[in-house]
């Protein structure tokens, strides 16, 4: 297929001159985001929504009285994977355009410019049928394009080929060509691409039965991708270890490893954990994107006063500050946010962790290694040598890590550090039952962070709702207000139909302030020091989730989900 220059420019001149004409936005609106258009190099309508000038129907309708051009809806359009398998995906990707129906010799194209003769005939010749563009009513094009091309249904076509399972011990005396062509090969390629894509933090590939089932977790909550033929697993199995560099011969024990892929030009890690099942042995694969840019705090979640109380406690010139929660609630990025608020203000900036899961310029990182007797605790002693001014570690797990943690923060040092406890003053109590001495929590803590994930409604889908009754108590229990914003996404094509479409965090900040530090003197227990924290203002978990359930940014059934286990 040639390439040709689309016509993006007199497109949006001429929405330019629809709207204004329409008295849809002054002219003065106008000239004002042609101007930040031209600035940025995005494209006209996307600066006209972004700035809130009008709405995306509104773009996609003038255009369609405009160019004749019928408007569809691709939130709940229903996409034909016959269509779609007319059009390659880098053809998709490369010219913005997805295949929705097939109609005869009539193929529904969605396009975001209909002008674009070239591209109508380009794709005619590519597919042999007569092509009928359409505008899609509120964008999103893109996002539908990457979901719709699912390379998982690969899979089993790509197995069928291999007529035995390929041994891992063989793949290592092949050729590489040999071993990059192997059927199993390229699936355990294609199904971790395929999580990638789809946005998934863990693979799971779990043998039943019957079948082999892979599950991407996304957004934290486990959706199947494929099912294969159980007689696929051991050879799956045998490849992932090769490229995790473990032992392909040891199946009872649990093994740990780890690999890197580059993915659409990117280094993407991933942790491989394998234990023995009834059914054989289950590996999980947690993905680690490398490349993805960390979060600043203000986009994290926190409330203004939440957000501000943990700006305080950064300021601090020494003591710890602990984040708490359990495994994939978003702690490490918390802490790097944090470290991203310091970098560049003369301060020698040192971590430990296992593993780096993010990279950041201006810190000077250590990577656990237990073979070479690198530990969280040998780590930590040896960066206290190195003159540090703010230490991060990865993790607190034992007596050991806790108690040089502890000495480098009332030695005069910042120290930032994970912990798991279910809430913020739970974790004051769990290092204390790692045998720290109270006085010395009370002189080197100063501040406990809890927090977790919980998902976003669907921005495509989302709509006004009342809830239920028993998430309205729920709601009124924990702000004292009965009304309130509240929106769910009734699911779509862009969240798979699930009204979710990515996570933001909730979290609790409780400071060590005079009152807290005299109860956890006397070894309080953590009801007291939480309620003392309330009392003093703190925002706890379930508050801060019903109050973006208030904001329409999630919904108080998936805060009772996800925070209202604590009690």
């Amino acid at each position: 297929m040639t390439t040709r220059r689309p016509r993006t420019l007199g497109l949006q001149e001429r929405l330019a001159e629809a709207l204004v004409e329409g008295a849809f936005l002054t002219k003065e609106q106008m000239d004002a985001a042609t101007e930040e258009a031209r600035a940025t190099g995005a494209k006209l309508s996307e600066v006209l929504v972004e700035k809130q000038y009008i709405s995306p129907e509104t773009v996609s309708t003038v255009l369609s009285f405009q160019f004749n051009v019928p408007v569809v809806d691709l939130r709940q359009f229903k996409v034909q994977p016959e269509a779609i398998g007319l059009v390659p995906e880098q053809v998709a990707k490369e010219h913005s355009v997805l295949a929705l129906s097939l109609d005869g010799d009539s193929l529904r194209v969605a396009v975001e410019d209909p002008q674009d003769v070239g591209l109508l005939d380009n794709l005619s010749n590519v597919t042999g049928k007569r092509i009928k563009p359409v505008l899609p009513l509120r964008g999103g094009l893109k996002e539908l394009i990457d979901s719709s091309y699912k390379s998982t249904t690969k899979v089993a076509a790509q197995l069928k080929e291999a007529s035995r399972p390929v041994a891992a011990v063989e793949e290592r005396i092949l050729e590489p060509e040999a071993v990059a062509r192997a059927p199993v090969v390229q699936a355990v390629e294609t199904i971790v691409a395929q999580g990638v894509k789809d946005r998934a933090s863990d693979i799971h590939i779990i043998p039943q039965a019957e079948d082999l089932k892979v599950f991407y977790r996304i957004d934290g909550v486990l959706h199947q991708a494929v099912a294969l033929p159980i007689g696929v697993h051991s050879a799956l199995a045998s490849r992932i270890k090769v490229m995790a560099n473990m032992n392909i011969a040891e199946r009872r024990r649990p093994q740990d490893g780890q690999f890197t892929m580059k993915l659409d030009g990117r280094d993407i890690n991933f942790r491989v954990a394998t234990a023995d099942t009834h059914h054989g042995e289950m590996l999980v694969l947690r993905i680690l994107d490398k490349s993805i840019s960390l979060v600043g705090l203000p986009q994290l979640g926190f409330q203004p006063q939440a957000l501000e109380v943990f700006e305080t406690l950064l300021k601090s010139p020494f003591g710890m500050i602990m984040v708490s929660g359990p495994t994939g609630s978003g702690k490490t990025t918390t802490l790097y946010g944090a470290l991203s608020e310091l970098v560049g203000k003369g301060a020698n900036i040192m971590t430990i962790e296992d593993p780096i899961e993010y990279q950041l310029e201006g810190v000077n990182q250590i990577q656990v290694n237990r073979q070479a007797d690198i530990t969280f605790a040998v780590g930590l002693r040896a960066i206290m040598r190195l003159d540090p001014d703010v230490i991060l570690v990865g993790e607190v797990r034992d007596a050991e890590t806790a108690n040089t943690a502890i000495q480098a923060a009332l030695t005069g040092h910042l120290v930032l550090t994970t912990i798991h406890a279910n809430d913020a003053a739970a974790a004051i109590v769990r290092i204390i039952d790692m045998g720290i001495e109270p006085f010395l929590v009370t002189s080197g803590v100063v501040g406990s962070v809890a927090q977790r994930l919980i998902r976003r409604v669907c921005s495509y889908c989302r709509t006004p709702y009342t809830p239920p009754a028993h998430e309205l108590l729920a709601y009124q229990q924990e702000t004292g207000e009965t009304t309130g914003n509240f929106a769910i996404g009734r699911g779509c094509n862009f969240c798979s139909h699930t009204g979710f479409q990515g996570r933001v965090g909730v979290f609790e900040i409780l400071p060590l302030t005079e009152a807290v530090r005299s109860l956890i003197a006397r070894q309080a227990p953590a009801a007291e020091v939480r309620a003392q924290a309330i009392k003093e203002g703190m925002i706890t978990l379930r508050k801060d989730g019903m109050l973006k359930a208030k904001e329409g940014l999630t919904t108080p059934a998936e805060v009772i989900r996800s925070v209202f286990t604590i009690t």
